[in-house]
């Protein structure tokens, strides 16, 4: 247990999942009190802890409560967002009020209060910069087309990252942001949404294999990206909320697996590969086979894509974290869930 003042912490979209496994590690790890805020309870419900306090409601309508458990809390975490590509595609203006239009109500909270936010940007706002490591403080953020509704959701981090930035500067605001890099691990999405063809990277390969006996690979599969195990990822937030003295203060971090940088198709075979070896899977994943498929007739039109993305965790370094779990490791202990 994590020894130091007890820590009463507000998570945001605290059922989702980030939210949902950052509760259970801090309520095995600290002693601090959650007060956890969600539109629904189907990973939280189970828990029993006279430590978290659960709400549920919609951020969209609950400014009083909201407004006053920022107030009691010491630490804010926003973590209420759309993250799939697929329903930011679909539902371009719903992304921007919730993950833009919410998330700066619940900034500004923190700011006339003074409190401290941890803010979730995204490795999304780097776009198409052609950088092979993305610095958080150096690299250009590059997007596509205003009628590419792919970057919806990317420029309304990357707003959201300035306008905190901007709080810090002229009003105070405490603030840390973190970047995730295609975090992986058990409740990433359901097999509901992998059915309606919404859920992504180990779901979505995963369901299509047992279910229809192909996998899909969009534009071939080419895409790279560094996939980073949830339980890394949320050692890294609790590295962040650990910090008292605050050397994360006013700072952007990259929270990714440079490591386990693969292309799309590559992963797509580890998760074969990984499911030929687990008895509930193994018959399905030997009949099969992977199809490429055009961006524009999966997504249809107004998707856009970036060919690579690695993160330089330095900065995360020097705070005293760096990933462990590699991604055959990942990808079996996300299915090991299913």
């Amino acid at each position: 247990m994590v020894s130091q003042t007890p820590l009463r912490t507000l998570i945001l979209g605290a059922d989702g999942f980030i939210g949902s496994h950052l509760v259970e590690k801090i309520l095995e790890a600290t002693d601090w009190q959650v007060v956890a805020f969600d539109v629904r309870d189907v990973n939280l419900g189970r828990l029993g802890s006279p430590r978290l306090t659960f709400k549920k409601g919609d951020i969209f309508t609950e400014d009083e409560w909201l407004e006053e458990h920022v107030a009691a809390c010491d630490v804010v975490l926003p973590l209420a967002g759309v993250a799939r590509p697929a329903y930011y595609l679909s539902n371009p203006i719903r992304t921007f009020e919730l993950d833009f239009e919410q998330n700066l109500k619940v900034v500004r909270m923190c700011a006339a209060h003074g409190k401290r936010v941890i803010f979730p940007s995204t490795s999304e706002v780097y776009g198409l910069s052609n950088d092979e490591i993305l610095d958080e403080d150096t690299s250009r953020l590059v997007v596509g087309p205003i009628g590419k509704m792919r970057w919806i959701y990317s420029c309304g981090k990357q707003m959201m990252d300035r306008i905190i930035t901007a709080y810090g500067q002229e009003r105070g605001l405490r603030y840390t942001i973190f970047r995730p890099f295609n975090w992986i691990g058990p409740r990433l999405d359901s097999w509901e949404d992998a059915r309606n063809r919404t859920a992504r990277s180990v779901t979505q390969i995963a369901s299509d294999a047992v279910e229809r006996g192909e996998v899909t690979l969009v534009a071939g599969g080419e895409q790279r990206r560094s996939f980073t195990w949830i339980g890394d990822g949320v050692d890294a937030l609790m590295t962040l909320l650990s910090d008292a003295g605050e050397r994360s203060g006013g700072q952007i971090f990259n929270v990714g697996n440079p490591d386990n940088n693969a292309s799309i198709r590559e992963f797509a075979e580890t998760v074969v590969d990984v499911m030929k070896t687990m008895p509930k899977f193994a018959a399905a994943a030997e009949r099969v086979r992977f199809v490429s498929i055009p961006a524009e007739e999966y997504y249809r039109n107004g998707y856009d894509d970036m060919k690579n993305r690695v993160p330089s965790i330095e900065k995360m370094k020097r705070l005293g974290w760096a990933p462990k779990v590699g991604l055959r490791d990942a990808v079996r202990m996300t299915l090991e869930a299913v």
